[in-house]
């Protein structure tokens, strides 16, 4: 029977829940970028470039620890628990970052804060992937990961408004307030139908499909093919099944895909600021740079998945990044305003747009029982990168190298990764249909 005609609730509604998930990560990405100007001030602090780069890569190295233990904890005890306690931990950690009295322990709470960060985002996208229609997955996901550089723009908004009038410390506090969420998450974000049908709670899942047109017998048909197959009538599932001769290479290549687009988002996130101060431009205007390319970040996102959903993610990601490179050796010929700000905004729609259309291209590669394991294990190595990229961006901005420099270091793992998208097989699996290059 299909679900669909007793529908009660869109499940649009699921992808607006975890929209305002995702924009806590989109939050974070940009607000330690946007203070890294004042910390190099604070008074007593003594916090010099290397230093602060240290700083952001220990957030990245937390969110590493995080996404890499939250994938299959997801695939066992389900997404809706690792969103809220994920929502709560990141709300803690900022907190802790806007009280910190040294630069010791801002590290230590940013590094608790990535942990926290860790969980939100592979069970956002898988929970989005399974409540999509078919044809739509890329769409959803593109809708829901357009939270990641909307967080981030609310960010760049207020750093620009309140930062130098009061302080780096608000933005944290601001962060904080993300608790308050969690109550509508409390009773109105559903779990996953294939997670409930995998542990035997069918009544459950029968009803949730019901509530949001999933058509639940796609879903069971889906779950008994997977068992039929050689491996899940192991009853493999989570890491050991990407392991497999079925997944391994995909996963591999995914992983490198995302160290090489991790290392460019979060090292100029982190760093453009500081790189157009460097240039000659006062801090308010460096923020509004900041801003546009999250702007840029929105229309990769949204235009990307439009694209992947008719094309294929594989013939958009590769371009995305090309577009990436291209900007950012634009930047690094200091050219007029305008082409300037077309650059930053490609920077943005090649670097994040194109990390958030990889979230999409892995959730629906993948099957459900392994799905925020795939997302947690290459976002989680792939996080990696992340933490080079501050601390590249770091050492070659203390350096004696010249200008142009600070974006070459950024356009070579563009490169790498606009080839490694052109290796990743074609999706062999049924859930992955959708994602075909």
């Amino acid at each position: 029977m299909d679900s669909s005609s007793k529908k009660t609730r869109s499940s649009l509604f699921v992808v607006a829940l975890c929209f305002l998930t995702i924009a806590v990560d989109g939050y974070d990405l940009i607000i330690y970028g946007a203070t890294i100007p004042r910390l190099l001030e604070e008074p007593g602090w003594q916090l010099g470039p290397a230093g602060a780069g240290l700083i952001g890569s220990w957030t990245l190295a937390g969110l590493m620890v995080g996404l890499l233990g939250a994938g299959p904890m997801a695939d066992r005890i389900g997404r809706r628990k690792l969103i809220m306690a994920g929502v709560l931990w990141f709300s803690v950690g900022s907190l802790l970052c806007a009280i910190a009295h040294s630069p010791h322990a801002l590290g230590v709470a940013r590094f608790i804060t990535g942990i926290g960060l860790g969980g939100v985002v592979p069970s956002s996208v898988a929970l989005t992937i399974e409540y999509a229609p078919r044809s739509r997955r890329q769409l959803y996901s593109a809708l829901a990961l357009t939270g990641y550089p909307v967080g981030g723009v609310i960010c760049a908004l207020l750093a620009i408004a309140m930062l130098e009038s009061h302080g780096w410390r608000i933005l944290y506090g601001f962060g904080a307030l993300y608790i308050v969420i969690l109550p509508v998450m409390f009773f109105f974000l559903p779990e996953s139908v294939s997670h409930l049908l995998d542990r035997g709670r069918v009544q459950e899942a029968r009803a949730l499909a019901m509530r949001y047109g999933i058509d639940f017998d796609q879903v069971v048909s889906d779950e008994q093919e997977h068992r039929r197959s050689r491996i899940g009538a192991a009853g493999v599932r989570g890491y050991r099944l990407l392991m497999s001769s079925e997944f391994r290479s995909a996963i591999l290549l995914f992983a490198l895909m995302c160290f090489c687009g991790q290392l460019v988002v979060y090292g100029l996130n982190a760093w453009l600021p500081q790189l157009m101060r460097k240039s000659g431009y006062p801090l308010g205007s460096s923020l509004q740079f900041l801003l546009v390319m999250q702007f840029g970040a929105v229309a990769g996102n949204l235009c990307g998945s439009w694209l992947a959903d008719r094309y294929g993610s594989k013939r958009v990601l590769a371009p995305f990044f090309l577009i990436c490179t291209a900007s950012l050796l634009v930047l690094s010929q200091k050219p007029d305003f305008v082409w300037l700000m077309f650059a930053v905004f490609g920077a943005g729609l090649g670097s994040i747009g194109s990390t958030t259309l990889g979230y999409g291209y892995i959730a629906a590669f993948f099957p459900a029982s392994c799905r925020g394991s795939a997302i947690g294990a290459a976002q989680g190595i792939g996080r990696i990168g992340s933490i080079l990229g501050p601390m590249i961006g770091g050492w070659v901005l203390a350096s004696n190298l010249g200008h142009h420099w600070n974006f070459y270091a950024f356009a070579i793992p563009a490169v790498i990764a606009a080839v490694v998208v052109t290796f990743i097989p074609k999706a062999g699996h049924c859930d992955a249909s959708y994602a075909e290059v």
